[in-house]
């Protein structure tokens, strides 16, 4: 097993890490926050007001024998959209907006190839801010796992749901199989 780590972030992590949690060859996923301004742990509150500068962000570790870095990064583009700036559903507020962490400078050129190859998919500009990763703090337990503890919520069904699905028909060859 050959482990590697990547943080983005785009809209709500509890969206997010529900599709990877689904990933074949990812290994954990966590929830947390991360491309803020401050160098304390913020809490939920803290990050939605905006006072701090965090993005919600998944960390991803995952084994790259079984999956790419490449392939992780047109997973996350075709999970949400890239072209909106701070928005989530029909909320606007900066810790949804689409960021991608590097670890080094090979990491950053393919990086910066997805998005011009995806750019072509788009009518709008990608706006997916691209950042060398920085301090990751890991969001409070409640948001761990959060669809696996609340399958039955309304955010749930009403939005994760919805993008689990479109995730596995897109990405059929990529789920986990279930045992």
């Amino acid at each position: 097993m050959h482990t590697k780590l990547v943080t983005f972030g785009g809209g709500c992590f509890w969206c997010n890490e529900a599709i990877f949690q689904e990933v074949k060859g990812v290994i954990e996923v966590t929830s947390g926050y991360s491309g803020g301004t401050t160098d304390h742990h913020p809490s939920y509150e803290e990050v939605c007001s905006g006072t701090t500068g965090h993005a919600e962000v998944i960390q991803v570790i995952y084994d790259a024998h079984v999956i790419l870095f490449e392939e992780l990064l047109v997973i996350f583009m075709t999970t949400h959209n890239p072209t909106l700036l701070n928005e989530e559903e029909a909320k606007q507020e900066t810790q949804y907006r689409s960021i991608i962490f590097y670890e080094n400078t090979r990491e950053k050129a393919i990086i910066d190839l997805v998005l011009s190859e995806y750019q072509t998919f788009f009518d709008r500009p990608i706006r997916t801010e691209v950042k060398k990763q920085e301090c990751f703090f890991k969001a409070e337990e409640e948001h761990q796992e959060y669809y696996k503890s609340n399958k039955e919520s309304r955010y749930s069904i009403a939005v994760i749901e919805p993008k689990l699905v479109k995730f596995r028909r897109r990405h059929n060859t990529k789920v986990k199989s279930i045992t």
